[in-house]
Formats: C-alpha cells, structure tokens, sequence
C-alpha cells in the first residue's frame, strides 16, 4: 500500500486507520524494522481485542522472525501485560493497540527489554526511516536463519507479580463494580482479583473492539456515567472503570462521585513510600495538584515535577530512581514495574488502602483531595503563542506571581496556580487551573479564557 508514515508515527507510537493508513504489509514491515533497531535476537509481541490486532501483530512477528528473531506471542493481553512480559522476560516488546481510539484504529506500542520506552528519540525515528527505505525501494533482506515463533501465556504470571506488591490479604471485604468498556479488562480483572475478598459486579467485560456500550476512555466523563449510576445501584464501596488496553485505571467512590487522578497520585505515593521505608523520589507532571508534592513531602519522600507526557516521566523515574510516579490522565508508573505504567497496580493499592480501615472511600481520600481544580478545558485557537503571550504579559506582574515555562506557561501565587499549554497535534491551548476555594478558581479560569478567547 502507499502509505504516509508522516500520519501514523506519533512520537510515542504508531497509531492510524485500518486498512486505510495502515495494514499487515506495513506491520510486517515494522517488525523487520523493530529488530533491525533494537538488534534484538528475541522478542516478545501482544495484542488487544480490536478486529484488526491478531493479523496485524501475526504480520509484525512474521516480520521479525525473518529478520533472524525469535519471537513469543502471548496473545490476548493489556499493555501492561505486555510491559510485564517484557520485564520478566527480559525482552523488546511490542503491543498492538490503539487504547481508547474507535474502532477502525490500531497501533503499536514500542519498547525495549525492561519496557524502556521506544519513542522518537529512543529509535522510533530509525524504524519510520528503515520503512520508508523499504517502501521505496523493495522487501528487507531476510537473515540467514529465520527465528522460531512460539505462544506463551503470562497472564496468571502477570497476576501473581501484581499481588506480590499489594497485600491484600487482610482487608475486609468490598464491593467493587468494574466498568471494562469492552476492553481488555475483561480479560485481566477476572484473573488478578481472583482469590481476593472482593464481590466483584461486572460490567461490558466481553471482549469487543467495536466498543458497542461507549468509549473505552473513561477520562471522558460521558464514558463513566453508567458506572458512577451502577455503583449507586449496588451500594458497592466503589467503582473502577478501565481503558481500552487498560493501562489506565479511574476511579469512582461510593458516592458515584469521580476521584481525581491527582488523588489516586498522592494516596498511592503515601504507600509505596510507606513500603520503601519512609524515603523516595516520587515523580508528578506539573498539572497534577499542589496535595501530590504536600503529601510526598508530609510522608518523607522528595517530589519531582516533570513535562506532561508518559516519556517525561519515564525519564526522570529512570535518572532518580524514583520509587513512583503519577499522571492527572491516570497513568501510573511504579519502579517495582520496571518504570512502567499500570493501572491495575494502582488499583490494587486503593482496594488495600479502603479495605486496611472502616470509613467509606469519600473519607478516605479527602485527605489526599485539598483544592478545588477545573480540570483540562480546551479552546481552539488560531494563534497559540500571541494568546499564550497575552495571558502571559497579563499575569507576570502580579505581585506574588512566580512564572515558569517548562511545559507551557505556569501562573502560580499563593492562593492558585494555571498551567497553560499548546496541544502538540490540534490548533488547541489546554488550560487547568487549581486554586484554595471555588470562588477563587471561578475568578482565575474566567479571566484568562477571556484571554485566551479573545
């Protein structure tokens, strides 16, 4: 096929319409260019439920093992079953997803052994070059001997390494409603909450990658409204609500209310802290809430504030050798994962953390929850770096104001703080804004989407 790989390389990676963008041919293609780039003699490869991912990750592995490589296929899995293979096993990897996108999309997620990132500085660059090289010019030489492809399950593997870092064995017990939006939690909750003391209640766990109840990206609040209204129904303690590849975990109380990543940051951080012996580095970006930073300072470790972005943060985990690190998307990154994000291992904690005391999970995290913030609102903008300029120049002088642009354009004061930052794909400025009280965080946003808008 004629393909653009300038439409389908993201900077994380590759991620397009099937068959129109992209197809088996190119995935074969990218596997060839996979083991090229990590030189890898062995490698494992996974895929979600969508209709296109068995024969594009059969494509891909067929592709690799020409290039000499033997490869293990574990099948069905989430992505962080796929980071587990490849930190157990000690082997590159490669997950065919495309997360929460429709239906007609697909991907592939890149790593190396350990689950260290391949994203366009660390060879997805390479790989996109090799293909493009390929396309133009004939099929990739074959090596010498052709590498082996063999099945392997991890799932029970993946499982048993998860609960060896919670102990959940003396919590009282709960129940716990589970949204999978059809994705692949419904393939690994069944698994890892089994034995546990927990009444689980099941929702859209059946494996389909059409999506036909809602989207399988629950930070989108519209994509929780039947959980938040199970949970209610049920009178569970709370609610859990997966993405497509369920890398992400979010979370909703007893009350059917949301919990805020932020929250779920902070509350874990306290944790592992806790387990790593009162000490750590603990790794936050800079739109989380101020309590992530307070709460790891109050439980001994040192906050460490980042970029927005999965690559940042792995980055930085990997320079400090940071114990944890947290997204306001609900990415969740533990070294005990080798630096990678789960958000079943998240999950795990809360459960531990609700069912170690009596109160009601609102209770509990209200000590984690201190501000009032507005979560990410977008406004299409023409010309992101003049509105970013004239929000800039209106609040720089602010007596007490401190600014900072490592991602965008940070406002912080004593009583609030903005981040402001351009989208890397869309004509889009994102804002957030937290602040002591309502009423304050009313003044802040309004005032500078006035700007913003203008």
């Amino acid at each position: 096929m004629a393909a653009d790989l300038s439409q389908i390389v993201k900077a994380y990676d590759v991620r397009g319409v099937v068959p129109d963008q992209w197809d088996a041919s190119l995935a074969e293609l990218f596997g060839a260019a996979f083991v090229r780039v990590t030189g890898a003699t062995a490698i494992v490869v996974g895929h979600d439920m969508r209709p296109s991912s068995p024969e594009l990750s059969g494509a891909f592995a067929r592709g690799a093992a020409a290039q000499g490589a033997d490869v293990t296929e574990i099948g069905l899995c989430s992505t962080d079953q796929l980071y587990f293979a490849s930190g157990q096993l000690d082997l590159p990897g490669a997950m065919f997803t495309a997360s929460h996108n429709p239906a007609q999309y697909n991907g592939i997620k890149m790593c190396r052994a350990g689950a260290a990132p391949v994203g366009q500085d660390t060879g997805l660059t390479e790989i996109r070059e090799l293909v493009e090289g390929w396309l133009d010019g004939g099929a990739p030489e074959p090596a010498a001997t052709t590498g082996g492809i063999t099945r392997r399950d991890t799932l029970d593997d993946y499982a048993a390494h998860l609960k060896s870092l919670v102990d959940l064995g003396s919590i009282r017990p709960l129940k716990v409603v589970v949204d999978a939006g059809n994705g692949m939690g419904g393939h690994t909750v069944p698994t890892v909450f089994a034995g546990l003391p927990l009444d689980v209640v099941p929702m859209y766990f059946e494996l389909d990658g059409t999506f036909p109840n809602h989207e399988a990206n629950p930070l989108d609040p519209k994509n929780i409204v039947d959980l938040q209204a199970r949970v209610l129904a049920e009178g569970a303690d709370l609610g859990l609500a997966f993405d497509g590849d369920a890398d992400r975990c979010f979370v909703v109380d007893e009350r059917g209310e949301g919990v805020s990543p932020s929250a779920i940051t902070a509350l874990v951080a306290a944790r592992e802290l806790a387990r790593h012996g009162g000490s750590g580095t603990v790794i936050h970006n800079l739109i989380t809430s101020w309590s992530v930073p307070e709460v790891v300072r109050e439980h001994g470790g040192t906050p460490v504030r980042t970029r927005v972005g999965h690559s940042f943060i792995k980055e930085e985990m990997a320079r400090t050798g940071a114990i944890f690190g947290g997204e306001h998307s609900a990415h969740y990154y533990f070294k005990d994962f080798w630096n990678a994000d789960t958000g079943m291992l998240a999950a795990l904690h809360v459960l531990a953390a609700l069912g170690g005391q009596d109160g009601p999970l609102s209770g509990l995290v209200a000590a984690y929850d201190r501000y009032v913030g507005s979560g990410e609102i977008n406004s299409t903008v023409a010309d992101q770096t003049a509105r970013t300029a004239a929000v800039k120049a209106a609040f720089a002088d602010l007596p007490d104001a401190t600014v900072d642009e490592l991602d965008g354009l940070t406002v912080s004061t004593a009583d609030w703080w903005f981040n402001l930052r351009p989208s890397n794909t869309e004509p889009l400025l994102r804002l957030n804004v937290e602040a002591r009280d309502a009423d304050t965080l009313a003044r802040v946003r309004d005032e500078v989407l006035a700007l913003v808008r203008a």
